[in-house]
């Protein structure tokens, strides 16, 4: 018969040997699982903790419904909303008479209160106060940074969680209960009443010893307050949906224990605070000892017979895989690699092929790789000696424009000047994108030179907004336009005319060029030589094309009264892209 592993799927053999061992275990674990008494216990553990929680529910709503009705009344006081109002903000006195009426008012408040920690009030133009008073009169722009801030803009009244607030006495952790107060439908102030969270989770532990996990949410299902270790809030985020009802009880899985916790919750009938409480399954359980000596004796004998089963089959199951992993760590691109076996026809046999084929692209992968290296290494000589040329025009003309000027040839000297600040524009540093003023400055150049040719009878127009002249532009896009109109719309004349316009349309920029030149043929296509013109207005064309698409371009027209039209349409580009096309 052979060796199986040879032979067979390793899925199959991994099934067949631990089937009948699963089968056992899964039985015998059932047989003797909690279900004798875990279901009695958690019915017993969730009814005594929903009478608890009821009275504690009860308590804590009592208080924070008290805190409630207290900021309720004092935000409907006249004196506070005077003050809050601005209404005396012109009489100093009794501006400050009302300040002293409210500080001693909520101060009361605070005294009479213990569970009031302290109580601020958010104003414009808050000029009194003391830092060293649980009553604290706040700037109204700092509301937009304070803890709360996010609750009450949903709301006009809002409670928080658990949060440590710095006070004159130190850090203290508080509940706030936020209410917006208003005045003819206009914002004038907050009403912060900070509430002892110390003082609510003793309300929360009650009677109970040990080691409690209780929380407190809000009618969101977010947790407020709790003792103990509880999960996460996101966690109640997603439980609220679950919580049906004014009372229930279900399992959960969380990270106090591998078996889960009991849930019991308990909603107030007259207000939307949900108590919840949550014990560890293993602790309601705990008292069935005899059952778990049992499952554990089941299960050790389990692990044993499964790790012998596994010994004698992880054998044969990484034999072939330390051959594969000993093939790979011996790899070499030159030396001779190692061979494996090819009687495998399972998976082993499958992966081992695989293996070869990929040793074969990647041979092939190197060599293409090492071919690609050379003709680059290649091309970066050819560029490093096309960067000298450029260089070398540029240097010989400034040396001709000196000796131009020697020689008291200004026009050449002139001309020399306008060649090399137009080739300089043209290297432009290697980018594909110059400022409009840049491309100006490199038609305004070229134009000189023409009215220099023409002894002055080219007359040149531009009309440029001021602020277009810091956008970008791809470089020597009008030069071939003017150059066009000057060999071929101006032929066999000694005069002509050429205007430039720029104008901001939306989120293009609209250049229009004019002459008043032959114009266009009848087909519609610029009156140019077959042997020359043309080259340097479909290279305009097409880079417009590649760098933009087909939504920008270039448009030529016949002009009234004679001449062309030229239209050209860009993006406007009020910064440099980052990415230079080229």
């Amino acid at each position: 018969m052979g060796n199986p592993f040879k032979k067979f799927r390793v899925d199959n053999l991994f099934f067949g040997s631990f089937a009948f061992l699963i089968v056992i275990m899964i039985g015998a674990a059932i047989w003797t699982s909690y279900s004798l008494t875990s279901n009695e216990l958690a019915t017993t553990a969730s009814s005594n903790q929903h009478n608890l929680l009821n009275m504690l529910n009860n308590e804590i709503t009592t208080r924070l419904t008290t805190i409630e009705q207290i900021s309720l009344s004092t935000s409907r006081d006249n004196v506070l909303i005077s003050l809050l109002s601005g209404s005396h903000s012109e009489d100093e006195f009794a501006r400050y008479q009302q300040f002293k009426e409210v500080k001693q008012s909520l101060a009361s408040l605070t005294n009479s209160i213990p569970l009031i920690e302290g109580i601020d009030v958010y104003m414009h133009k808050p000029q009194y106060g003391d830092s060293e008073s649980y009553i604290q009169f706040r700037n109204l722009e700092e509301a937009s940074r304070q803890y709360w801030a996010e609750s009450v803009k949903r709301n006009d009244m809002a409670w928080t969680d658990e949060y440590r607030r710095q006070s004159f006495q130190g850090e203290v952790a508080v509940l706030s209960f936020v209410r917006t107060i208003l005045n003819n439908n206009k914002l004038i102030g907050y009403l912060v009443m900070h509430v002892k969270a110390d003082m609510l989770k003793e309300v929360l532990a009650g009677h109970s010893t040990g080691q409690i996990s209780r929380m407190l949410l809000d009618a969101s299902g977010n947790p407020i307050l709790h003792i103990g270790s509880v999960p996460d809030g996101d966690s109640w985020s997603r439980r609220a949906a679950e919580m049906q009802g004014q009372s229930g009880v279900f399992r959960i899985q969380d990270s106090q224990s591998d078996s889960g916790s009991l849930l019991v919750y308990s909603r107030s009938r007259n207000s939307d605070w949900t108590m919840v409480e949550l014990t560890p399954w293993s602790q309601i359980t705990k008292g069935s000892l005899k059952l778990t000596k049992a499952i554990a004796a089941i299960g050790a004998v389990a692990i044993l017979l499964t790790v012998i089963l596994t010994m004698l089959i992880s054998r044969q199951f990484t034999k072939p895989i330390k051959k594969l992993v000993g093939a790979m760590n011996q790899y070499s691109l030159e030396g001779e690699n190692a061979k494996l076996p090819e009687d495998y026809e399972n998976e082993f046999g499958y992966l081992f092929s695989g293996y070869r084929k990929q040793n074969e692209k990647i041979q092939e992968l190197v060599q293409s790789l090492r071919q690609r290296h050379e003709l680059q290494r290649r091309a970066e000589i050819d560029a490093l000696q096309a960067n000298i040329n450029p260089h070398f025009l540029y240097n010989t003309l400034d040396q001709l424009n000196w000796m131009a000027i020697a020689n008291g040839q200004e026009e050449i000297s002139r001309i020399l000047e306008l060649m090399g600040r137009m080739f300089r524009i043209g290297l432009s540093n290697g980018n594909t994108f110059i400022t409009v003023h840049e491309e100006m400055e490199h038609l305004s150049s070229y134009i000189e030179i023409q009215q220099i040719r023409f002894s002055g009878l080219l007359q040149f127009r531009s009309d440029i907004p001021e602020g277009l002249g810091s956008c970008y532009m791809p470089k020597m896009v009008l030069q071939p336009f003017v150059e066009n109109a000057i060999i071929h719309g101006f032929h066999h004349r000694s005069q002509g005319e050429i205007e430039v316009v720029m104008r901001r349309l939306g989120d293009q920029l609209l250049i229009t060029i004019e002459d008043d030149g032959v114009g266009l043929r009848s087909g519609g296509e610029p009156a140019v030589h077959k042997k020359s013109g043309g080259y340097g207005i479909r290279n305009v064309e097409e880079r417009i094309s590649a760098y933009f698409g087909n939504k920008y371009g270039v448009a030529l027209n016949s002009r009234e009264g004679g001449g062309t039209r030229v239209i050209v349409r860009l993006p406007l580009l009020e910064e440099q892209p980052e990415r230079q096309i080229g």
